[in-house]
């Protein structure tokens, strides 16, 4: 194999896994309440590696409760404001219950992501969910 071949062919299996999350779909969707509720019902499905952040408005103090109903394949992880998923810690996430709740740190906008673990997600299964974000 020449140098200049086997350079283009390092250079395409190096792009491969770049190309592959490029098609992964991340939809944002915020949350709001009607008028006198503390509490919202969302629904949706997930396929494959496709991921749904909610953002939800929240001051410190407040207590934050997130159940998630639906494909058991279904997961979710809550995020603090200025914490962007994947580039930073949860705050929390959904325990064997299918349940997280905690008492919020600081003021701001919180993410919700709902997500397939990456067995599902790699065999493109898909993941109806349900979940309730209430604040209290």
């Amino acid at each position: 194999m020449t140098p200049l071949r086997s350079l283009r062919l390092t250079a395409l299996l190096a792009l491969t896994p770049m190309l592959a999350t490029a098609a992964d779909k991340v939809t944002t969707t915020p949350v709001h309440f009607t008028k006198g509720a503390s509490s919202a019902t969302l629904r949706g499905t997930l396929s494959g590696y496709d991921t749904v952040r909610y953002t939800i408005a929240a001051r410190a103090g407040q207590t934050m409760a997130v159940t998630i109903d639906g494909s058991p394949n279904a997961n979710f992880n809550v995020f603090a404001p200025g914490v962007t998923p994947g580039q930073g810690e949860a705050l929390g996430s959904n325990d064997e219950t299918r349940r997280w709740s905690g008492t919020l740190p600081s003021t701001g906008t919180y993410v919700v992501q709902v997500y397939q673990m990456r067995a599902q997600a790699r065999r493109g299964e898909k993941a109806p969910h349900s979940l309730t974000v209430a604040i209290r």
